[in-house]
């Protein structure tokens, strides 16, 4: 009778272990996350072109853009760094995504909130950055939501890598896949 005892003990704590392995697999397969870690060097042309200003270290910068999708959120930081890694200014949104195109891999965000880097500064932001700001600034929606989208142009999951358009900051970046899901 003992020996019975201990075998459906351990049935029934085994069918439960089962159990919970394939609730754990469901929840993780099904959900949809992205991480990427994105970089991208930017150039000012029109300060390069002006011969008063040296093509100097002064009209370079480094874009790090860092993206994450959840379910149906999403967050978006923009980081600006000077050629000597100095900051030179952040922008970071926060949204939700209204669809995920499959076919094409993008990602359209509807971003509803938005904080820049102090307002005094803004005369020393890259031209990119302070054209981010202003045409994230435009609602192009009634409801004051603006819609970025995200779009995958190649990626290799093998080698955690992706080429990566961003819209409307028409940006291309070089990204590396910390997670996805997707």
């Amino acid at each position: 009778m003992a020996k019975w005892l201990k075998w459906t003990i351990n049935i029934v704590i085994l069918s439960a272990l089962i159990a919970a392995c394939g609730v754990i697999y469901k929840q993780s397969a099904t959900s949809r996350t992205m991480m990427l870690s994105c970089s991208s060097e930017l150039f000012d042309r029109h300060s390069s072109a002006n011969p008063s200003i040296s093509a100097s270290s002064d009209n370079k910068f480094y874009l790090l853009v860092d993206v994450l999708i959840a379910v149906d959120k999403a967050q978006i930081n923009y980081r600006y760094f000077n050629f000597d890694g100095t900051s030179a200014g952040h922008i970071s949104m926060r949204g939700k995504v209204d669809s995920i195109e499959a076919n094409s891999m993008t990602y359209r965000v509807a971003v509803e909130t938005k904080t820049e880097s102090e307002m005094e500064k803004q005369q020393n932001w890259p031209e990119h950055m302070k054209y981010l700001s202003n045409i994230s600034s435009l609602p192009f929606r009634d409801s004051g939501v603006n819609n970025f989208s995200i779009e995958v142009l190649d990626m290799d999951d093998t080698k955690d890598y992706a080429v990566v358009l961003f819209q409307p900051s028409n940006t291309i970046c070089g990204c590396r896949i910390v997670n996805s899901r997707i």
